[in-house]
């Protein structure tokens, strides 16, 4: 069975006895239920690991015998999916998704053709929703190093994410070029653009054009916008850090 994984201060992580404590050592103790003896895996959620033992287990919280402690190095290269904001729950499924996969940082963006609005209140809800959905995924996917979560990007922004990227790659249905056949880089950011469940306008798709990207397809079927994202970081992986 594989060892849990609980966020713990970097500050925390040392070698020697770690107290598990606060929201995590909570759900460790009263809802994991862990005993002593069982191993555990600590992080920071920024690539800081300690594998340990659990030695005490209180009412809400943890100790647990750290041997050693290192540190997980950035993936290379680094994967940024522009995802457009889906209707419903859908958005957290494919935060879900993508950090399964291994994505690194996810950018939300509010397309043209978006039917759901981020405005107010609402916007700061979804986007706390969105961040930990990543976490928890990050933590059930046994991730050491958490996906970043950033604001609400205009189109605009997501041009300049484009512009500054190593490759920059548009999902569209009416394009030839397929994925698979794209040469990854070995470092740098990839960037993935994901529209709406309306499509990616012709005005935001020239934007992104022009500012260094390239339309790709993904297959012969058309996916929804919360599983497209999720199926072309998988074709990357597959050329890159999963070979």
């Amino acid at each position: 069975m594989s060892a849990p994984v609980f966020v713990v201060g970097a500050d925390r992580l040392v070698v020697g006895t770690v107290v598990v404590d606060g929201p995590e050592g909570r759900h460790a103790a009263t809802v994991a239920r862990l005993a002593a003896g069982r191993s555990v895996l600590l992080t920071d959620g920024l690539g800081r690991r300690a594998e340990g033992v659990v030695s005490r287990v209180g009412r809400d919280r943890l100790d647990v015998d750290v041997a050693s402690v290192s540190e997980d190095p950035p993936a290379s290269p680094r994967f940024v999916v522009v995802q457009a904001l889906p209707k419903g729950d859908r958005g957290e499924v494919a935060v879900e998704t993508l950090t399964e996969v291994g994505v690194d940082v996810v950018v939300p963006w509010a397309a043209s053709r978006c039917v759901t609005r981020w405005r107010d209140d609402r916007a700061a809800k979804a986007l706390t929703r969105w961040r930990t959905t990543g976490r928890t995924a990050a933590k059930q996917s046994r991730r050491t190093r958490f996906p970043e979560v950033t604001g609400l990007a205009s189109t605009a922004q997501v041009a300049a994410l484009l512009g500054a990227a190593m490759v920059g790659v548009v999902l569209h249905e009416e394009a030839t070029e397929p994925l698979s056949g794209l040469h990854v880089p070995v470092e740098g950011d990839v960037v993935v653009v994901v529209g709406p469940e309306g499509g990616i306008t012709p005005e935001e798709l020239s934007a992104f054009q022009e500012a260094g990207a390239t339309a790709y397809r993904l297959g012969e079927t058309v996916l929804r916008t919360s599983t497209a994202g999720t199926a072309a970081l998988a074709v990357l992986m597959a050329n890159t850090r999963w070979r």
